[in-house]
């Protein structure tokens, strides 16, 4: 008898502490001109953490284009300062899932490339947003790896094909190529905007 005597009275005290919450949310309301507070996200806060811990490499920067509100949604801007693509600069977009870091982001690559490992639609293969994709992982790292790609293009995880191949077989071929492409050029039978 006494244990549900104790159980009737903590669900009695968890009634009141949720409507002194529904309450203090509505007090918070009201200073805030009666516009709800938004509550955050996992995907969110973790993002939140992963943005405040960010340490970019000086020819990366990060911007958001639908203001800081939406931390979701943003874009990763790489000039890389070695490499076949060296003075380019290459605009990345992200989506972020409200479930990350369980799920990879979504990145796409903003700016036309002639490049082994991004096709001319702009969808990136890494292997991180993809098979490799770990909860461990974070923002910091993808643009690490994205970063990578320009210094290092991989020819055996190919997306475009033709490039990988001529890379592989003629890398004199492919830097001609790059630098073609990045002047504003064809290459082939795709023209590609000027990126320097």
């Amino acid at each position: 008898m006494d244990d549900w005597c104790f159980s009737f009275s903590m669900i009695g005290a968890m009634i009141r502490l949720f409507k002194v919450k529904e309450k203090q949310r509505e007090l918070a309301e009201n200073a805030n001109g009666g516009v709800p507070i938004k509550k955050q996200s996992a995907g969110e806060l973790r993002l939140h953490k992963d943005i405040s811990e960010l340490n970019l490499p000086k020819s990366c920067t990060m911007t958001f284009p639908n203001g800081k509100d939406d931390l979701m949604s943003f874009e990763v801007s790489i000039r890389p300062d070695e490499g076949y693509y060296l003075g380019g600069t290459f605009l990345f977009s992200f989506q972020v899932s409200p479930i990350y870091p369980h799920e990879a982001p979504k990145v796409k690559c903003k700016t036309k490339v002639y490049h082994p490992n991004i096709d001319l639609e702009g969808n990136v293969c890494l292997n991180i947003l993809r098979e490799d994709w770990k909860p461990v992982l974070n923002i910091n790292t993808i643009i690490y790896g994205l970063y990578h790609l320009f210094t290092e293009p991989n020819y055996e995880d190919p997306l475009n094909h033709d490039a990988a191949a001529v890379l592989r077989d003629n890398p004199k071929m492919f830097e001609s190529n790059v630098r073609r492409a990045m002047t504003g050029g064809y290459v082939g039978q795709s023209f590609f905007p000027r990126c320097i």
